[in-house]
């Protein structure tokens, strides 16, 4: 099972067939080149999900933020910290 992740597209190679992604911040920062073409061409700010040096789909923000919990939820019970209360929100609604 591979995991996409949000990237985002922050420069594109010759017709856009490859872009330069990145996300994160200091030690978390990560940049890669993927290849867009299931995607085609996408405007430098687009948020992609991508996996393996492919971009798989557009995301939307509201989309963005409910899968960065989720990444983060991830990482908190890998490192035994894990608390239900502080990540997904929008399934505790009632």
């Amino acid at each position: 099972m591979c995991l996409s992740i949000p990237m985002q597209i922050v420069e594109l190679e010759g017709e856009g067939d490859f872009a330069w992604v990145e996300r994160g911040e200091g030690e978390h920062f990560r940049r890669e080149r993927v290849n867009m073409m299931l995607l085609g061409p996408q405007p430098v700010g687009t948020w992609i999900l991508a996996s393996l040096g492919l971009a798989k789909e557009v995301v939307e923000e509201d989309e963005r933020r409910l899968i960065e919990d989720a990444l983060a939820a991830l990482a908190e019970s890998l490192d035994g910290d894990y608390d239900p209360a502080r990540h997904f929100a929008d399934l505790n609604r009632h």
